[in-house]
């Protein structure tokens, strides 16, 4: 195990991946219908509820994204929130982010402290990136978060739900996720508990491919079935 870093991959990893990245995960969800911007947009029209809801008018606010990859969630959280701040082990990967998205701030490290402030960010998020952590390093790592994130502030963690079959079979499909070891949700409740969080809200999401207000209908109706794609846990620092 790296003592230095909290992933099972090195950055040198990530690093050859960073002109092919967008196209490997397109790849393995391709039988699905949708295109990544799809799914990314659901996920964070779900970070702009969840911020209004529980905090105010996220134009006034700071977002962390840990393990940003290449900037695609971030291309549409810039101009939502007062700041986007976005963080990944690959110099490469970053360079790239920040050319896509030149108001937002980004760094590269080595994959333990996060390099911010205690009590910085209003609202810190990881989507898809717990599944890449050593199994032993998941608590300090959600304290991570948890401590860059500002008392009464949110800690925001995306998945994918190891309950759904195809969920299963796209990251099967994955070269970025040969490791990933999926985790339940209460597996990373319980984490953000340790890590001094109050749980507000735990829902399963993405049940069906398609726009419109029936595909959030239907996501709203079985949030709490453990069938969607994916899920979220949101505490409160």
């Amino acid at each position: 195990m790296n003592k230095k870093s909290f992933f099972k991959k090195s950055r040198t990893v990530f690093e050859q991946h960073k002109n092919t990245y967008r196209q490997k995960i397109q790849k393995s969800i391709n039988f699905a219908g949708k295109d990544l911007d799809f799914y990314t947009e659901a996920k964070v029209s779900r970070l702009l509820s969840l911020t209004l809801k529980f905090l105010g008018n996220p134009n006034q606010l700071s977002i962390l994204d840990v393990g940003c990859g290449i900037g695609i969630t971030d291309f549409y959280l810039t101009g939502k929130y007062k700041k986007v701040y976005g963080i990944d082990l690959s110099r490469g990967v970053v360079k790239k982010a920040a050319a896509l998205n030149p108001q937002a701030s980004y760094k590269s490290y080595g994959g333990k402290r996060l390099p911010y402030s205690t009590n910085s960010m209003d609202v810190t998020f990881a989507i898809c990136v717990m599944h890449h952590v050593v199994p032993e390093e998941l608590t300090q790592f959600c304290e991570e978060m948890m401590r860059v994130t500002k008392k009464g502030g949110l800690v925001i963690v995306f998945e994918h739900n190891p309950l759904n079959p195809l969920t299963r079979y796209a990251v099967s499909q994955c070269d970025l996720d040969e490791d990933a070891q999926l985790l339940r949700m209460r597996e990373v409740s319980d984490m953000l508990t340790s890590s001094k969080g109050l749980i507000l809200e735990r829902r399963y999401i993405l049940f069906m491919p398609f726009y419109g207000k029936l595909f959030s209908y239907v996501d709203n109706l079985l949030n709490g079935v453990p069938l969607g794609a994916q899920y979220l846990v949101a505490a409160r620092k």
